[in-house]
């Protein structure tokens, strides 16, 4: 009995301290804009947005013609999910990859190649 009141008291503890960690986690996130990426796509994706975006040709032409917005890439940037397997990781310079999302009803990938100084969205393709 002993120990089932001592497993009690622990497990209120417990509760308590991670309700007080999550409260003061989401506060501190929010007001400084902190953002806690673990995972491969979430690091890919904010790695991409760090460094200047510019587009290619056919990127410009697609903007020009306004079949594409500069917004819709940055969702894609925010959004959008990497597919690792058609990207190209191995490469030593730049790095290319292909991510995926929804724009308008209609599924996107967007083509960029990703420089250790810059990073160039290269192609619109849609599936």
């Amino acid at each position: 009995m002993e120990f089932l009141k001592r497993l009690g008291f622990y497990m209120i503890g417990l509760s308590i301290g991670i309700v007080f960690l999550a409260f003061f986690l989401k506060k501190k996130s929010s007001e400084t804009g902190t953002e806690f990426c673990y995972f491969p796509n979430c690091r890919t994706l904010k790695d991409i947005r760090s460094k200047p975006l510019s587009y290619s040709e056919e990127i410009n032409s697609m903007l020009e013609t306004k079949k594409l917005d500069s917004l819709d890439i940055n969702f894609l940037l925010t959004h959008g999910d990497v597919d690792f397997r058609r990207s190209d990781t191995k490469s030593g310079g730049c790095k290319t990859y292909f991510i995926e999302g929804e724009i308008k009803g209609k599924d996107m990938v967007l083509k960029v190649k990703n420089c250790p100084n810059k990073a160039l969205a290269e192609q619109v393709l849609a599936e």
